[in-house]
């Protein structure tokens, strides 16, 4: 349960970035930004659900009756319209609009779905709605102590699901296989869900940053195995890489990976307030192209985490964004081979007043299992 005290100052967080570039108002759909306003988890369903936040600090919201005590147990005051499945939704939207007259709404272009936008355009008028969706969600870049907490939750759990499951791999097992039992494992050292589904990859098939795990590819001798996961704690994500290696590794493969842990360390280590993500990015790919393996370079260094699994700010070149304390993102480098081996090593970075600490710290030694 997130404290009263906590969303009102998000509230006013928000209400500040609304009023400093000329919007009126806010319209979030169930999602992280919806959850870190108001505390309350919502499915985005076919039934149209909208927190409306003016720019005066007031808060409106047209839910559907079903999540009426839900609603009115989290947000108490709120003004709220509900509509039934029998009656639909039109009538909730003009009575808001009617009583709100804002004319300018900011949403998040990458969750707002095509139908909600409409209907605000129906209700609110033909150039109402905004792409707001870099300022609505900088709000949720700097982590307060709470949810830095629950992001270090997440990733104990994961880390110790992912030692437990790497102590029972051998040569043989499939894919889909380790996965479920890493998927097990999380859930037994108390995730309540997962970031997203597991990726384990084995051989070949593991140069592909983000391929799906086959019941029927195998581990087998010699084989790099790549796993990308996270666990979900209150909400917020992990987000962690390791690649292993089966009963050996050739010379050219440790070279590959340890050209990566050599860039991981770097990105971890250079890390700081003041500095860019464009600057983490280039020192860490650096390290990437000054080796005989530039040519597999395939992606960015890393990416915001949080209540998203990727969000701001993003670590590539060309973002000039400013670190600062709270942030909490993801450096994971990454060298792939079609057909042969992809190495990935991915450590969750929170930046603080002094420098960067690392959230994660499941060993990076090349490890030969099964």
């Amino acid at each position: 349960m997130v404290e009263q005290s906590v969303l009102k100052a998000r509230i006013a967080r928000l209400v500040d970035v609304l009023g400093n570039n000329g919007l009126e108002c806010a319209a979030l759909v169930p999602g992280p930004s919806f959850y870190y306003l108001t505390g309350i988890n919502l499915h985005l369903m076919e039934r149209p659900t909208v927190l409306l936040v003016s720019a005066d600090g007031r808060l409106h919201g047209v839910i559907p009756e079903l999540e009426k005590n839900r609603w009115q147990a989290g947000m108490p005051g709120v003004d709220t319209e509900y509509w039934q499945d029998s009656e639909g939704y039109d009538e909730a939207f003009s009575r808001i609009a009617a009583r709100m007259k804002a004319a300018k709404l900011g949403v998040e272009g990458q969750r707002m779905r095509v139908f909600e936008s409409n209907v605000l355009r129906k209700h609110f008028g033909d150039g109402s709605v905004d792409d707001a969706q870099r300022l609505i969600a900088g709000i949720r870049l700097q982590k307060d102590r709470s949810e830095v907490e629950c992001q270090q939750r997440a990733i104990a759990i994961s880390e110790a699901a992912l030692g437990s499951t790497i102590a029972k791999v051998r040569a043989g097992m499939s894919e889909r296989e380790i996965q479920q039992m890493l998927q097990v494992a999380m859930l037994e050292n108390g995730a309540e869900g997962f970031a997203f589904e597991a990726i384990v990859l084995a051989g070949g098939m593991s140069a592909d940053p983000h391929g799906e795990p086959s019941g029927e590819r195998r581990l087998q001798n010699g084989d790099p195995l790549l796993i990308d996961f996270g666990a979900l704690y209150a909400g917020y994500s992990a987000d962690l890489t390791r690649t292993f290696f089966c009963g050996h590794a050739s010379d050219e493969h440790r070279e590959i990976y340890e050209t990566v842990k050599r860039a991981n360390a770097k990105g971890r280590d250079v890390a700081a307030p003041g500095l860019t993500a464009h600057d983490v990015d280039a020192a860490t790919t650096q390290v990437l192209r000054d080796s005989p393996f530039a040519d597999l370079i395939v992606h960015k260094t890393g990416h915001g985490l949080g209540l998203d699994v990727h969000e701001a700010p993003q670590i590539m070149e060309g973002n000039r964004q400013e670190l600062s304390s709270g942030m909490v993102f993801t450096v994971e480098p990454g060298l792939y081979r079609p057909g042969d081996i992809g190495v990935r090593i991915e450590d969750d970075v929170l930046i603080t007043d002094e420098g960067s600490i690392s959230l994660s710290g499941f060993d990076r030694e090349l490890t030969i299992i099964g």
